[in-house]
């Protein structure tokens, strides 16, 4: 194939036709990169260490700026099918149970959607598939060179850009940075899932003093669940620990009936601690690059992990697309993307702390809360316009 082609109709040049482009990781943004990649040509190859292109027991808040690159991408059809199209995000008093204020989402385009990571991951992957890429299973990679070749299997990989995106203990971002110990934030998580039919397309955030739930449906009937409580001791990184519900429900167990009754079904469940990792100093060094929570982790606190992923994946493939330099191109996306996550991690960590106000600062918040759910209801989407309406694929 020509190193690049010339589109007739635009006069513009594919400079990804051809070239050769090995991923690490086969989650939402390696695949999501996969797919930019493939879709102007290049031959793209998915490593990834698990023996399955999959992921289980989570579900996965798609808002209107990852919506727009995974549209352009052609699966706005996709997405559709695949998720519930949200209602309202509705914060709420978790001690005493009230509703505090509801913020419309219905106006939204693209439209915020639920969906299971396993189905966005399965949709990602047979759009993949029809464009051509690769992937490898039980694929782990050690090490990447200077020059971003890597062993895989038995023999070397000599692509040519190495991309990773291969999650919080990436082996990519490590050679490509200083190692730098992330700090235990003093918060724990649990996730889990139930089954719940007939309940509303609707986001709620259950607050309670140093605690809260979020809680929104999932297609077939399931209800996903994110508890976060703040707490001196530790636990690991990750979000394959098993817990016993019990200690999940016993952490909530003074707040409202219907909270209660919600963790009350819950029989299996996963904790893990979390971490806040600096962003990455450097996205790229040579012919690699870092993408999603290989660059930039991100707390759970603005629904971000997956659409920043998204909107990275979209950008490094533009990037390359406009850029016959691979350099060139690296450096452009680092500086698009970078300030942009650092901006949404702050917000992030803001959002730990409003969640969790006891004492005269709580009532307050949820006074302020309820006044402008009153008198000013698209208050709380202006002030997120920032991130929702950014679109990386203008």
């Amino acid at each position: 194939m020509s190193a690049v082609k010339r589109s007739i109709a635009t006069t513009e040049i594919d400079h990804n036709a051809g070239r050769d482009i090995a991923i690490i990781g086969g989650g939402i943004g390696g695949l999501t990169a996969a797919l930019g990649f493939a879709r102007k040509g290049a031959d793209v190859t998915v490593y990834e260490q698990a023996p399955a292109l999959t992921e289980v027991g989570a579900g996965v808040q798609i808002t209107p700026n990852g919506a727009r690159a995974l549209n352009r991408l052609g699966l706005r059809d996709a997405l559709q099918v695949s998720g519930l199209k949200a209602q309202a995000v509705i914060p709420m008093d978790a001690v005493k149970g009230s509703t505090i204020a509801q913020f419309d989402l219905t106006g939204q385009d693209p439209s915020y959607r639920f969906l299971h990571r396993a189905a966005l991951i399965d949709l990602l992957a047979r759009a993949c598939e029809a464009k051509g890429v690769k992937v490898v299973l039980d694929a782990r990679v050690l090490q990447i060179a200077p020059d971003g070749s890597f062993t895989a299997g038995a023999g070397v990989v000599r692509p040519t850009l190495t991309i990773g995106a291969d999650g919080l203990r990436s082996v990519v971002r490590a050679g490509l940075n200083k190692p730098r110990e992330p700090f235990f934030t003093g918060h724990v998580a649990w996730r889990a899932m139930i089954n719940a039919p007939d309940m509303p397309a609707v986001a709620r955030i259950w607050m309670a003093p140093r605690r809260h739930v979020v809680t929104y449906p999932l297609p077939n009937n399931r209800l996903n669940i994110v508890a976060v409580q703040k707490r001196g001791q530790w636990a690991d990184e990750g979000w394959h620990h098993a817990d016993d519900p019990a200690n999940l429900q016993a952490a909530f167990a003074d707040t409202c009936w219907e909270l209660k009754e919600i963790l009350a079904k819950v029989d299996y469940v996963n904790l893990w601690g979390l971490f806040r990792h600096p962003v990455a100093a450097n996205w790229f060094v040579g012919s690699s690059a870092i993408l999603g929570d290989a660059a930039h982790p991100t707390l759970p606190f603005l629904a971000q992990g997956a659409n920043l992923a998204i909107e990275d994946a979209y950008v490094l493939a533009r990037c390359c697309n406009e850029n016959a330099s691979i350099a060139d191109a690296l450096r452009q996306y680092q500086n698009l993307r970078r300030p942009r996550v650092i901006h949404a991690i702050n917000a992030a960590n803001k959002n730990a702390r409003n969640y969790h106000l006891q004492g005269p600062q709580r009532i307050a918040a949820h006074t302020a809360l309820r006044t402008m759910g009153k008198i000013a209801p698209n208050a709380f989407i202006n002030r997120m316009g920032w991130l929702y309406d950014h679109d990386v694929t203008a």
